[in-house]
């Protein structure tokens, strides 16, 4: 099973990272997003960070225009058709996913190989909507996708050998260390992190310690790049809101289970950096962390 030419469903921050590893990787790469708006961003982002690469000595100015050569944007989803490797990444809804692979498995040939980005939802539940439950894997990339360098390999229970062994392999050969994970919400790194992200904000609530002081602990302390509370501010509070839920529906386990100040964040519309504030302010002096 050889994987030479990629699709990506979806262009945003994961999606266009992928859309790029892959491209710089010598794959051919078709990207779909919803209209030319989206397309326009889409394509502006992967430039962008094509060119912060070379500016920076990591990328050679002709190995960023053979990766741009190889890149499609388009709004059309047949243009899919002809892909060995299909990885959508776009919103974390199970219904939204399902529809999109409904349609997607109705065009692409059997030989198709579908993967999700998701980093919550189970695989199965995407899978169970396609005739090719055999050849459908869950595939999840790290932001940002051109730094990070784990991939998730997700198998569930009706993933093939050989389907399983295409994906891992197409892994490395982006540049990234896969590592294989069973088939359940949050797989390895959520699973873990989600967690220890919910409690820091209970212990806040608590008033064990302030917000910058749980974050110093934990980088000055652990040797993490940074505390649990920029991270947040960093993924975006409502995405870990919306994985919390998601993964506090799947286990029923209280330490799933969204914290009220995280609630109230949400209502506050403070969704972390992209908005400028979470649980710190991001001013151009630097965070300002939320006072409680």
């Amino acid at each position: 099973m050889e994987i030479r030419k990629v699709g990506v469903v979806g262009c945003g921050l994961m999606g266009s990272g992928i859309a790029e590893v892959s491209a710089k990787a010598g794959f051919d790469v078709v990207v779909r997003e919803i209209d030319q708006g989206a397309v326009a961003a889409g394509r502006n982002r992967v430039e962008k960070s094509l060119a912060r690469a070379v500016a920076r000595g990591k990328l050679e100015e002709s190995s960023r225009d053979e990766a741009l050569a190889r890149t499609i944007f388009t709004t059309s989803l047949e243009k899919m058709v002809g892909c060995d490797l299909i990885i959508e990444a776009i919103v974390e809804s199970l219904e939204a996913k399902n529809e999109l692979f409904t349609q997607l498995d109705g065009i692409c040939s059997q030989d198709a190989i579908f993967a999700s980005n998701t980093s919550s939802l189970t695989v199965t539940d995407m899978a169970a909507a396609t005739s090719r439950p055999d050849r459908f894997v869950g595939l999840h990339f790290f932001n940002p996708v051109p730094v990070m360098k784990l991939v998730e390999v997700v198998r569930t229970i009706a993933t093939s050998q050989e389907t399983f062994d295409a994906a891992f392999a197409f892994a490395g050969a982006v540049g990234k260390t896969p590592i294989a994970a069973k088939d359940n919400s949050g797989f390895v790194v959520n699973l873990l992190l989600v967690p220890y992200m919910l409690d820091a904000i209970r212990q806040v609530e608590r008033g064990v310690a302030t917000i910058e002081d749980i974050d110093k602990a934990m980088t000055l302390g652990c040797g993490y790049p940074m505390g649990p509370f920029a991270l947040g501010d960093f993924v975006g509070i409502d995405t870990l809101y919306r994985v919390a839920e998601i993964m506090y529906e799947e286990y029923r386990e209280e330490r799933y289970a969204p914290p009220p100040l995280l609630k109230r964040l949400m209502s506050m519309g403070r969704y972390g950096r992209k908005t400028g504030a979470g649980f710190y302010d991001w001013t151009p002096e630097g965070p300002v962390a939320l006072k409680l």
